[in-house]
């Protein structure tokens, strides 16, 4: 069976409505960053769902015995945010993934170039064989900085098929890009937007997350 990208687009009415709040160019930085953490909850908790390791266990209640599906904690559950916008969703990500360890990959963007280049990277010299890794990056653009990420992952021995974005707002560029290169990766995402203008912002997006979170 030939792979395919697989982009999904829960209709989860919370997270259309933050989505709206998001968006809103008179949103505060306060409120957008309750957005981004309500976001990140939601599309985390979608992401997960058939991706997460388990086990069948017996376990004792008050009354009997009973089977139980749980968590495998033998799995390695990584978590990788896109600094700094990734941040945003980082908090939520962990309250839904609590054992995941946390790595960091800092890329700035040229606006002149819009190519991404590296200026912070935490990633271990190995992932563990079968690591599960969640990606936060709230936008999906041009797709230079996801595609440089991946890059660094897939070099480290993280299988693409084992990997999740979750990210706000995605463009066609990024999109395409990931479709080309990684066909088994699986995206969650809240909206797919028409396309990105000439300084590489989506359109019609929500602005520069980063900015808008952290309010500078």
């Amino acid at each position: 069976m030939t792979l395919q990208l697989r982009v999904y687009v829960p209709p989860h009415p919370l997270i259309q409505h933050w989505l709206g709040v998001a968006r809103d160019a008179d949103t505060p930085s306060v409120l957008f960053k309750s957005a981004m953490t309500e976001l990140g909850r939601w599309l985390t908790y979608e992401a997960v769902r058939e991706w997460l390791p388990t086990e069948e266990l017996t376990v004792q209640t008050p009354l009997a015995t009973c089977p139980a599906t749980m968590i495998n904690p033998t799995v390695p559950i990584a978590i990788v945010p896109i600094l700094r916008a990734g941040l945003a969703l980082l908090e939520s990500a962990q309250t839904v993934l609590p054992l995941a360890s946390i790595y960091h990959l800092g890329l700035v963007r040229n606006e002149e170039t819009l190519e991404a280049s590296c200026y912070l990277n935490k990633l271990p010299a190995q992932f563990p064989p079968g690591t599960r890794v969640l990606i936060t990056e709230p936008m999906l653009a041009t797709g230079g900085s996801i595609m440089m990420t991946m890059s660094e992952l897939t070099k480290r021995g993280v299988d693409p098929a084992l990997t999740r974005i979750i990210s706000i707002v995605a463009a066609p560029p990024a999109l395409q890009k990931l479709s080309a290169a990684y066909p088994g990766l699986v995206i969650y995402t809240a909206t797919i937007d028409e396309g990105v203008n000439n300084q590489g912002f989506i359109v019609p997006g929500l602005g520069d997350a980063g900015d808008r979170t952290f309010g500078t």
